[in-house]
């Protein structure tokens, strides 16, 4: 029992580190916005939003410590939304690698489309037409936004997969326990 009473401890630990993983990349993405100047694109936009979900479901598997379905379906919700913005930092770091004659030409602003398109032809409008995310305009060490933010993918999506893995370790572990003792 004082086993289970640790593992539990741990994966409200995790989940609370994979929030403020999130916490913190959305803090240096509005700093990058508000202090230096640099305006989201519309790509920008939606992996912020894909941070911002996939560390709600962390920071409430945290505070609702839930059972081993409830555990399970909250880590998957994360890689899920975690999977999806790596996918849109690939294809901005891909409009980001095309030759200027080749990158699609720039929408208008997110906002207006918001207005005049339905969502789901907004979403489809900006991860095959808009040019606007394939300008760089800060690098650190090298490395444009979206390839520290799919780094940061990465990272969080592996975190997630790890308490998935663990925690199917643990159950396997548990009922082959339970087997052996009948």
């Amino acid at each position: 029992m004082e086993a289970s009473v640790i593992k539990k401890i741990n994966r409200k630990r995790m989940s609370f580190l994979v929030f403020l993983t999130c916490a913190l990349l959305l803090c240096f993405a509005f700093y990058l916005e508000l202090v230096e100047g640099l305006d989201p694109c519309p790509l920008c936009t939606l992996q912020r939003a894909c941070i911002a979900v996939g560390g709600s479901f962390a920071l409430i598997a945290s505070m609702h410590n839930p059972g081993r379905v409830g555990f399970l379906c909250y880590a998957v919700l994360q890689v899920l939304f975690f999977s999806i913005g790596g996918a849109l930092a690939g294809r901005q770091i891909y409009l980001q690698s095309l030759p200027t004659d080749l990158v699609p030409s720039c929408g208008p602003d997110l906002d207006y489309l918001l207005e005049i398109f339905p969502i789901f032809e907004v979403l489809r409008m900006i991860i095959l037409n808009d040019g606007s995310c394939a300008e760089v305009l800060w690098r650190f060490l090298g490395f444009s936004i979206p390839q520290w933010t799919i780094l940061a993918f990465l990272l969080l999506t592996v975190m997630c997969l790890l308490q998935i893995s663990n925690k199917l370790e643990n159950e396997i572990a548990s009922k082959s326990k339970s087997v052996t003792a009948e």
